[in-house]
């Protein structure tokens, strides 16, 4: 895979994080583990030792995702874009034209998407249709429930 992928810097500065703990914390303390239950006898029906090879597996994997989402990365900052569309990193506030409500949501990267900060990624439904629309378009989107069709009513760049 030799795609770009978008992302915030707090999104880029998480992701370094992330790979740091699980280098400098992880790594060690399962490799500890994977002693430990190497001690107690027969591998061959030692669970602890089972468990703690996945978790050396899990956390290798994690590393190898995030080094190739890093060497990836392309660091998109909101606050120094220009246009009058909805972009990556915007925040878009829609109007429910449904049942009157409004709602905000930035669109990030799939890595930093949390509908409960109200981070959506730019590659689920809503953050794909959102993009390249304009101040009071009405967009309707597909979404689990049926169609919704929403007016942008606002867009920022932080």
């Amino acid at each position: 895979m030799s795609q770009s992928v978008p992302m915030t810097r707090e999104g880029y500065q998480r992701l370094q994080e992330e790979l740091k703990r699980l280098i400098r914390e992880e790594r060690p303390k399962v490799v500890q583990d994977i002693a430990e239950a190497r001690d107690h006898g027969d591998l061959s029906e030692n669970a602890e030792y089972d468990a703690a090879k996945d978790r050396q597996s899990h956390i290798e994997g994690r590393i190898q995702e995030i080094n190739d989402k890093i060497a990836r990365a392309q660091v998109i900052d909101p606050a120094e874009l220009d246009t009058d569309k909805v972009v990556f990193g915007a925040k878009v506030t829609l109007f429910d034209v449904d049942n009157g409500n409004e709602v905000t949501y930035q669109i990030v990267g799939e890595d930093e998407a949390d509908i409960k900060v109200s981070k959506i990624s730019v590659t689920s439904p809503v953050g794909k249709a959102l993009i390249g629309h304009r101040l009071d378009d009405e967009v309707t989107i597909k979404v689990p429930s049926g169609l919704k069709t929403y007016e942008i009513i606002d867009i920022k760049f932080e």
